[in-house]
């Protein structure tokens, strides 16, 4: 077979990603080295999935050691690796029940679904007003797309599933006038992701809770970006005084092997009755395994305060450059979560940010036009942020120099 290449990937891929600059072949730790030898220093981590950077070796060995055990089992049987990985997750979370799928969509298609059900069996279809936010990212299902408060992606896949109420978010009064005996959910994230590496205001998500309380609505928080250890916490909900209804993880849930899970307490997860719901690949026996280890390395003390220590060294080496360029107007986000948001005159260019990035073999993410967004593997060095930090530096020269 001829060696691989970008011609070969645009004729037989379908264009909904365009055509990619670079085919990787191998990675290790915080690196990923392309088909021609060329070495990069990965600050996006698959976009906040590996979080024990590439080919970690506990992560590698427990999914060879799951390989040559079992692959695949119909939910119709139980697998050793799912029921540690569930007990697990119910152990370090306010969760009593937990459902496993596949990607960040599905859980969020779950969360939903079982939202809907549960008000359904309890107060009839009225109640079936699920609450979301402007910019909030939730999928691209037709109900996860729906609840996003990007219009572009709904744009063109209708008719949608109704039902969805979209307000801004950080605004406590919309909120307040939105909510009602009508409603089923509310949706948020702790930390905007695509919208924007947008934290919640802590009131806000305070009175969310006292006002699903209140309807009786639940509260669903998406952690698909910010679980496991991203913000420097295992969940981003519990760096606030508050208890959610239903969570949802993927992405650094498997650490790029793709598992998702839907988190839920007992009086929510009980309407997820016999048939109600299913995954053929939900609960993965490999997926399962090697998750139970990411979350065995990543849920420890040391990891977690080595990601607030270094994501707080990377925001500051970020803000002495924005002092000496001038291009942002903050820099935000929360451990190793982060977004540099364009000042108006640059608005726009965060693409060609991330393009300069990759001319000096550095990954980098944009969060919309405006913001250029960081989420590197967890286990980043202060070193490693050192050497980034001395590439933007060139980046934000010449991007100072070049105007649009």
């Amino acid at each position: 077979m001829h060696a691989l290449t970008l011609s070969d990937y645009e004729a037989v891929m379908t264009p909904n990603y365009g055509v990619p600059s670079r085919i990787i072949r191998e990675g290790r730790g915080v690196h990923v080295t392309d088909v021609d030898g060329d070495t990069y220093l990965d600050m996006a981590g698959g976009i906040a999935v590996s979080a024990m950077g590439h080919c970690h070796p506990e992560l590698v060995a427990a999914l060879v050691a799951q390989a040559n055990r079992v692959w695949h089992l119909s939910n119709t049987l139980a697998n050793e690796p799912a029921i540690a990985l569930a007990k697990a997750l119910t152990e370090v979370t306010f969760a009593d029940r937990v459902f496993f799928a596949n990607s960040g969509a599905e859980a969020n298609e779950a969360a939903l679904k079982l939202a809907r059900r549960a008000a359904f069996n309890e107060c009839g279809p009225e109640k079936h007003e699920i609450i979301c936010f402007e910019n909030a990212f939730h999928g691209r299902t037709l109900f996860t797309v729906s609840a996003g408060g990007q219009p572009k992606y709904r744009e063109g896949f209708g008719p949608l599933p109704g039902g969805f109420i979209h307000i801004p978010f950080n605004e406590c009064a919309p909120f307040e006038r939105a909510i009602s005996e009508k409603t089923c959910a509310v949706m948020v994230e702790v930390v905007q992701g695509e919208g924007g590496v947008r934290p919640i205001c802590p009131t806000l998500l305070e009175k969310i809770r006292i006002a699903c309380d209140r309807v009786g609505a639940r509260l669903i928080i998406d952690e698909v970006q910010t679980g496991m250890g991203r913000t420097g916490r295992l969940f981003g909900y519990q760096h606030h005084d508050i208890t959610p209804d239903i969570v949802t993880s993927a992405k650094s849930l498997g650490c790029g092997f793709p598992i998702a899970a839907m988190l839920a307490n007992e009086a929510t997860a009980q309407h997820f009755t016999l048939g109600s719901h299913g995954s053929t690949y939900g609960g993965n026996p490999m997926g399962c395994a090697v998750a139970l280890k990411a979350l065995e390395l990543i849920n420890q003390p040391e990891m977690l305060s080595h990601v607030e220590r270094v994501g707080a060294h990377l925001q500051a080496g970020l803000n002495a450059l924005n002092t000496k360029y001038g291009l942002f107007e903050r820099v935000r986000g929360r451990g190793l979560l982060l977004g540099c948001v364009l000042k108006p005159e640059f608005h726009g260019r965060a693409g060609e940010l991330v393009k300069a990035a990759l001319d000096l073999k550095m990954l980098c993410l944009i969060a919309g036009p405006n913001v250029l967004r960081l989420a590197p593997p967890l286990i980043l060095s202060q070193a490693n942020v050192d050497d980034a930090l001395s590439r933007f530096d060139q980046i934000f020269a010449r991007f100072e120099k070049d105007p649009a």
